[in-house]
């Protein structure tokens, strides 16, 4: 029990020091294209769209429309 406690304490510093703040210009770099959620955004439109037409109702991704395919 006496060692856990400062290796904590010690664990806990070290993780502080990793933490960053992250300048505006510096944000294009960081945002590479392999951490994007949907990698290929016309694709993901077109697979929203599909399963909006499908469904016949939309949520959760504030899209309109209804289910005969023609919005």
């Amino acid at each position: 029990m006496k060692f856990i406690t400062p290796l904590l304490i010690i664990g806990f510093v070290f993780s502080l020091t990793g933490c960053s703040e992250v300048l505006p210009r510096q944000r294009g770099n960081l945002a590479l294209p392999q951490m994007a959620l949907t990698p290929d955004a016309q694709e993901f439109g077109l697979r929203q769209h599909t399963a909006f037409s499908k469904e016949a109702a939309s949520g959760g991704y504030g899209g309109g429309g209804g289910g005969c395919g023609c919005n």
